[in-house]
């Protein structure tokens, strides 16, 4: 497949480029920078800037799109940190859906996040894809209904197979590098809370191409690891696997105040998820046991630039 990946360059387009380029596709990564991107033809263009945009493909021909495009390099403290990638998913989305029309391209998978299912306690039993997603009025609805925008987007635009990968939390090389920094400093305060899915980030590049080649249209899929983890899990496994202090734990509504968006997803937000569509659809399992393997695992790629 010719493949247009917006997102190229973040934590899982990186690993996304290797994965594709290896299995014989030929990618195409939207940037705005003019470097070079590795394994793939350079596309140049701002995805929030329509026409520029869609002149950047005149005369393209690709299969397929992925979005996996978001203004974060880090956990947002508040929820106005989230407009820009609210921004990307909403009128973002739809440009790159003009794209596809415009190219030709069949499938469009997009990414999505765990928060979409809402920012509460939903109990022990993991969730399906059929449980509520972006329902309106709940906490953080810019930021929920801009997930549900895009899922509403590319399900319903005509002549292309829209796909959704629901994320956990992402970690592992690329993602991990601004905690790692925070608890250098000693600047990474976390509170006891709920659990939450976790996702590697090459875990969610490989969902990602099983996604293209295997993925239905019209379907949203649920992608994280086996087993789910408190932020306070992660983050003290992460200190330990760099050798670094591990983290001032703080009283959750010090943290809520402080950090409204990031604390209530560490102290309000839990639930597991159900990954069993995506294994038997997409035939994509996670290749880490949980968090514990995978912050080993990123440990052995990042060595000592990172600790």
């Amino acid at each position: 497949m010719k493949v247009l990946i917006a997102g190229a360059t973040g934590a899982v387009g990186r690993p996304l480029v290797r994965m594709l380029a290896e299995d014989g596709h030929e990618v195409f990564a939207l940037t705005r920078s003019r470097r070079p991107v590795p394994q793939a033809t350079a596309v140049v263009a701002d995805a929030m800037d329509h026409a520029n945009l869609l002149a950047a493909v005149d005369g393209l021909r690709l299969d397929a799109v992925v979005h996996q495009l978001t203004a974060l390099k880090k956990v947002p403290t508040r929820e106005g940190l989230m407009a820009a990638t609210n921004a990307l998913r909403t009128e973002g989305t739809a440009n790159l859906l003009a794209v596809a029309a415009a190219t030709g391209a069949r499938r469009f998978v997009s990414q999505s996040f765990y928060g979409g299912y809402g920012f509460w306690d939903h109990g022990d039993e993991p969730l399906t894809e059929d449980a509520p997603f972006g329902a309106p009025g709940g906490p953080f609805e810019p930021t929920v209904g801009a997930m549900r925008s895009a899922e509403e987007q590319i399900f319903t635009a005509g002549g292309v197979e829209g796909i959704s990968l629901r994320y956990g939390g992402f970690y592992g090389p690329g993602s991990v590098e601004g905690m790692l920094e925070a608890l250098r400093k000693r600047r990474l305060p976390v509170a006891k809370g709920g659990v939450a899915p976790w996702t590697y980030v090459e875990d969610a590049a490989a969902a990602t191409v099983a996604a293209l080649e295997h993925g239905r249209g019209g379907q949203a899929y649920n992608i994280c690891d086996a087993e789910a983890a408190t932020w306070l899990d992660l983050v003290t496994e992460l200190a330990r696997a760099f050798d670094l202090p591990k983290p001032m734990v703080a009283p959750g509504g010090l943290v809520r105040v402080m950090a409204p968006y990031a604390g209530a997803l560490m102290t309000r937000t839990s639930m597991r998820l159900s990954t069993a569509k995506a294994r038997e659809e997409l035939g994509w399992k996670p290749s880490v046991t949980g968090y514990r393997d995978g912050l080993a695992r990123t440990r052995a790629i990042l060595g000592g630039t990172a600790a």
